[in-house]
């Protein structure tokens, strides 16, 4: 806690007297353009990766960067994607998977959770990723995995698009969804092709979604 303290004194100090303006701004009033999910782990931090202010990301993050497909009784993630798209208006929404993910390297290696209920039920909702990494032969344990964070990235693309706010934004062309890969030990991203269902490098390829809402896609 040490740390965290003097980071905030840091902060109240040294940071937040030359960004009063933006704050100021900011006390009353959020419009994000983008709505950023991704992993809890400590090693991702989304508004370092993308580079962007306080307010410009909407973000949610838990275990392997899990979207639950919608149901009648939504919990916690499936609130947020609905206030983000449905009153704040986003855009887009990047769901960003990463390198050596301790969820998806369980969900890979078939790893007993019985002594994590909690955790073995949330990651349920990767299942369909890994009845198709599990169907594909792979050169090693490392590439197992690696394909396995992809396969969940496209998995949770998919059960986003069960979220009746997402689906009419989407309808309405004012909605672009994106699938990341983000390498930590070099610092690159991987972005999900969608026509071709594969990753490619997001910084030779920027203009990529992984899908158009359909006016978009129509013009």
């Amino acid at each position: 806690m040490k740390a965290l303290i003097e980071g905030f004194l840091k902060f109240q100090n040294e940071v937040f007297p030359q960004r009063t303006d933006l704050f100021k701004h900011l006390a009353t009033t959020q419009h994000p353009g983008t709505l950023f999910i991704t992993c809890s782990d400590s090693r991702v931090v989304p508004e370092l990766l993308t580079q962007q202010e306080p307010g410009e990301l909407f973000v949610i993050r838990n275990a392997g960067n899990i979207v639950p497909s919608y149901s009648p009784h939504p919990g916690g993630v499936s609130a947020t994607v609905e206030y983000a798209v449905a009153v704040l208006g986003v855009t887009d929404i990047v769901i960003c998977g990463h390198s050596d993910c301790g969820a998806m390297t369980a969900v890979a290696q078939c790893t007993c959770m019985d002594h994590l209920p909690a955790v073995h039920g949330w990651l349920q909702h990767a299942e369909s990723a890994k009845v198709i990494n599990e169907s594909r032969s792979h050169a090693s344990g490392a590439a197992k995995v690696s394909s396995m964070v992809r396969e969940n990235v496209i998995a949770q693309l998919a059960n986003i698009q069960t979220h009746p706010s997402v689906r009419l934004a989407q309808e309405k062309g004012l909605l672009n969804l994106h699938g990341w890969v983000y390498d930590i030990e070099t610092g690159s991203i991987d972005a999900l092709d969608g026509g071709r269902r594969t990753f490619v490098p997001l910084a030779e390829h920027q203009t990529l979604c992984a899908v158009y809402g359909k006016a978009a896609e129509v013009a």
